[in-house]
């Protein structure tokens, strides 16, 4: 019987897991169905339940409903509970599981992919958001030397650090506390390059050799541009964060990780 799977949010046209499942899923044979669920805002709770009740496995959830995710899932992974979101929902025996694979995404395409190594690096995440929330905790496990988190509102990105300050060295502030520094890595968490075309007024110097990530996609976004200004040797989108937090989704309705990079160049072209 064919498995089925579904990514849901409002909007959901432009998503590409469809793409990106049904890839993976001819790499290992298996025989599942990957669908786009349009919910209305207030019926997250009513699609989920009867996508479950059609024989629905899991689902990918997309904005705005991954605070519901977090609230509709029977239990938690730690990183869940460390973001306060929700992106991947395993239904089975036990109930539903709320899991978010974002920072896994991100990592392993740091790491990985890029073959940069973040342990003993100092990180600057710019923005305080729901994606900063759902990074932070794998970021920390990669054992960086320090982690900064700057945002606008600084109430917010202190909140995030005091509570994650157990699991690693991370401090938050203002925009201006990057104070010129150096950092080795440098991630773009905000919307403002999509939104007004020009990236957060950061102060800060990329470090030889050093690496500046954008979660936006896009080939040359403003936070891209204004991170080679300062000194990065790469930048680079979110594209493959994307496809990485995808394929952790599929381990964990299946069982077996994909391979990213075929799928990865698949999505470039399409």
């Amino acid at each position: 019987m064919t498995d089925r799977y579904a990514v849901i949010g409002n909007p959901i046209a432009q998503s590409r897991s469809p793409l990106l499942h049904t890839a993976f899923a001819r790499q290992f044979g298996h025989d599942l169905r990957y669908e786009a669920i349009l919910a209305a805002p207030d019926a997250f709770r009513e699609t989920v339940l009867s996508f479950i009740a059609a024989g629905g496995r899991g689902m990918n959830v997309t904005a705005p409903f991954k605070l519901e995710a977090a609230a509709l899932a029977d239990t938690l992974t730690e990183r869940a509970r460390a973001a306060g979101a929700v992106n991947t929902l395993k239904f089975d025996s036990e109930g539903i599981l709320g899991d978010n694979t974002d920072g896994v995404g991100l990592v392993g395409d740091i790491q990985d992919r890029l073959g940069v190594r973040l342990a003993g690096r100092r990180v600057l995440v710019i923005g305080a958001g729901g994606a900063t929330r759902g990074i932070l905790l794998p970021l920390l496990r990669a054992q960086p030397s320090g982690v900064l988190v700057v945002n606008r509102t600084v109430a917010r990105a202190q909140a995030l650090a005091e509570a994650l300050a157990a699991q690693g060295p991370i401090l938050a502030g203002p925009l201006d506390a990057a104070g010129g520094r150096e950092y080795d890595v440098v991630i773009h968490a905000t919307s403002a390059g999509l939104n007004d075309g020009a990236a957060p007024a950061v102060d800060y110097r990329v470090a030889a050799g050093g690496l500046a990530y954008d979660l936006a996609y896009g080939e040359d976004t403003p936070f891209m541009r204004q991170a080679r200004e300062r000194g990065a040797a790469r930048t680079v989108d979110g594209l493959g964060m994307l496809v990485g937090q995808a394929a952790e989704s599929y381990r964990i309705w299946r069982g077996v990780l994909p391979d990213v990079r075929p799928v990865l160049e698949q999505l470039k072209l399409a």
